[in-house]
């Protein structure tokens, strides 16, 4: 179908015979002509049709078509043409038309050109076929070629002697296989027909008459009284002499078989003129010696010559089979070239079933060259499947040929199967990328969540440390402060205490007594405030033995419990004091856990939590006394 819409269809008007006609016909691939193109005629060789249109003798074949063809058949096709419109409904008309070179001449075709006519000879063969809903080989590709052509949904197909008593007919409808084998089929002929190498061939050969032998006479009387054996022997041996040995054409092995059958002949005269010769006379010793000697020579050479014949013919046909299958093997690789690295997968042509119980060269070489075109035909066809799968290949499927290691079992599918077979292997393909593609992102998204989340922990071990160290620091440098604090109020103290002496002797026993009861009182809350202070960090130096270690560093003691301890319980022990999350999170203790709207706390922590809360206490006191 692809055909028609790069094609024109054309109408001619043409009167057949005409010249104008002979010259379209020379032009185009006549309908007509399609059965002998492929080598389907029983009328016409596809050799004899090459020869004519290479030859420019298409005017031959033409007069051949006309006379037992054309007009043969107009009478009764007029005869039966009713009939047929009839079974149409339709009335028909005479129409010459053309699809490219290809062309057709219609008995029949309505107005439409939807519905066509072929009307053929009442034949009983081609009747029975028809009969049964068979339409021979041998008219196939002139309807199907006719239907291609004209682009009609159906051809009305009869034959008859234009009478309903001797009519049959059945419907033939479009073949696109038909149509490919025929477009192809006419390109390989055009090829035939270009590259065509005329060879003479007798239609009939006859063998060329043997030179005529004298008649043998031979009487005798107890001794030979007259005879011409000694000429007979002369002529015979010049007729052997004569007799070709080099057989080459259908002429040579017409002659050769002649020769045989008549030495034959020869022979059994001889034997008879011996056999008169002995019943005359019972021993004629030169006589009989001679008539040996040429019956010898006789049947050597008509040996000779049957061993020759038979040879020579087995070479000769071996010559025309080996060529065809020469020719096409080198068909093949040319076109295995032009789709590697792809292979033809076609049988071997059958050229010695074609050639068998054929005899002359001439039908030899028709049937192999029939059988090679077809052939070709056929391979033709594969490559141009082959070729234009590759071509869809490239555009749909590039890139993607590690796939397609198979390319040679499936390149043989249907084009829909194939390109089924090549989309469902790519889509495959990539949904299978695309989830090894997923799963790797989701692992590598993995791996760098995993990595932040580890990041993250190390961050915040690393700012829990910086927090404790420099808490530590802090209560380090808190501690250190108090100790000069208190060793300065000490100091003070004692200052005020001398001082308070000098003016209590100063001013009487009482009031010394007094003051210095004042004095040693304030110095026994201080020492003793400094005391707890220093048995606070002991009982924190105690509980945490590692020296890095911190009294407010959280992560120091892995909790070996999971957190209990409420808010609301911590306050319960240090009643009547009270102390708030914020407060126990200054003191540098945040939750552990957090069940509803209470915050837990380990149990653990509490003597720490209670040291923290000394630490702070006696170091406001320390700081509001200064």
């Amino acid at each position: 179908m692809l055909r028609e819409t790069i094609l024109s269809r054309e109408i001619h008007n043409l009167l057949q015979g005409s010249d104008d006609w002979h010259a379209f016909r020379f032009n185009h691939h006549g309908a007509s002509e399609a059965a002998a193109m492929l080598g389907l005629s029983k009328k016409v060789t596809r050799s004899e049709l090459v020869r004519m249109k290479a030859t420019g003798l298409a005017k031959e074949f033409s007069d051949w078509v006309q006379e037992n063809i054309l007009d043969y058949g107009h009478e009764v096709e007029a005869l039966a043409r009713p009939f047929a419109e009839r079974l149409i409904g339709d009335e028909l008309y005479p129409a010459t038309l053309s699809l490219g070179r290809e062309s057709a001449s219609c008995d029949g075709l309505n107005m439409a050109e939807t519905i066509g006519f072929e009307h053929k000879q009442w034949n009983a063969d081609l009747a029975a076929s028809v009969s049964a809903g068979v339409l021979p080989d041998d008219h196939q590709p002139q309807v199907q070629q006719q239907l291609m052509v004209t682009g009609a949904e159906k051809w009305l197909f009869m034959t008859s002697d234009g009478t309903e008593d001797n009519m049959v007919w059945m419907w033939v409808y479009p073949d696109t296989t038909w149509f490919a084998r025929i477009v192809a089929g006419w390109e390989q002929f055009d090829i035939d027909v270009a590259n065509y190498t005329q060879v003479d061939h007798a239609v009939k050969p006859e063998p060329a008459p043997a030179a005529a032998l004298p008649a043998l006479v031979v009487q005798t009387e107890g001794k030979v009284v007259s005879s011409n054996l000694m000429a007979y022997q002369k002529a015979a041996e010049k007729f052997l002499t004569t007799i070709k040995t080099d057989l080459q054409d259908d002429q040579d092995f017409a002659d050769a078989e002649y020769n045989v059958k008549f030495c034959g002949e020869a022979e059994q005269k001889l034997e008879l003129a011996k056999a008169a010769a002995l019943a005359q006379t019972s021993t004629i010793d030169e006589v009989l010696r001679t008539v040996d000697h040429i019956k010898a020579q006789f049947r050597a050479k008509r040996l000779e010559l049957e061993k020759l014949v038979k040879t020579r013919k087995e070479q000769i046909k071996e010559t025309i089979l080996n060529e065809g299958k020469r020719e096409y093997a080198d068909h093949v690789t040319a076109l295995e070239q032009e789709i590697a690295p792809l292979r033809l997968s076609l049988p071997q042509p059958d050229f010695a079933g074609a050639m068998k119980s054929l005899r002359t060269l001439a039908s030899l070489h028709n049937a192999v060259n029939t059988t090679l075109a077809n052939a070709k035909v056929a391979a033709n066809q594969q490559a141009a499947d082959y070729r234009a799968k590759q071509t869809w290949c490239k555009e749909n499927a590039a890139g993607y040929g590690h796939l397609f290691m198979d390319m040679a079992q499936i390149i043989g599918k249907a084009m829909d199967d194939f390109q089924l077979v090549v989309t469902t292997r790519i889509d495959k393909h990539k949904a299978d990328e695309k989830a090894k593609e997923d799963a790797l992102r989701a692992q590598i998204a993995a791996q760098e969540q995993a990595k932040a989340e580890a990041a993250a922990a190390e961050k915040l071990a690393a700012e829990r440390k910086a927090d404790a160290e420099r808490q530590a620091a802090e209560q380090a440098r808190v501690a250190a402060e108090t100790k000069r604090q208190l060793e300065a109020q000490a100091a003070q103290l004692a200052a005020q205490r001398q001082a308070d002496e000098q003016r209590a002797q100063q001013a009487g026993q009482a009031a010394r007594t007094s003051a210095a009861a004042t004095a040693i009182a304030q110095a026994n809350a201080l020492a003793e405030q400094a005391r707890l202070t220093d048995l606070a960090d002991a009982q924190v130096t105690a509980a945490e033995p590692t020296p890095a270690r911190d009294l407010f560093d959280q992560s120091a003691a892995a909790p070996g419990t999971p957190p209990t301890l409420r808010l609301g319980q911590i306050n319960e022990r240090i009643a009547p004091l009270a102390i708030s999350v914020d407060g126990l999170r200054a003191l540098g203790f945040e939750p552990a856990a957090v069940d509803k709207s209470a915050r837990l706390y380990h149990e653990q922590d509490f003597p720490r939590m209670c040291a923290a809360m000394l630490r702070h206490i006696g170091a406001a006191q320390v700081k509001f006394a200064a």
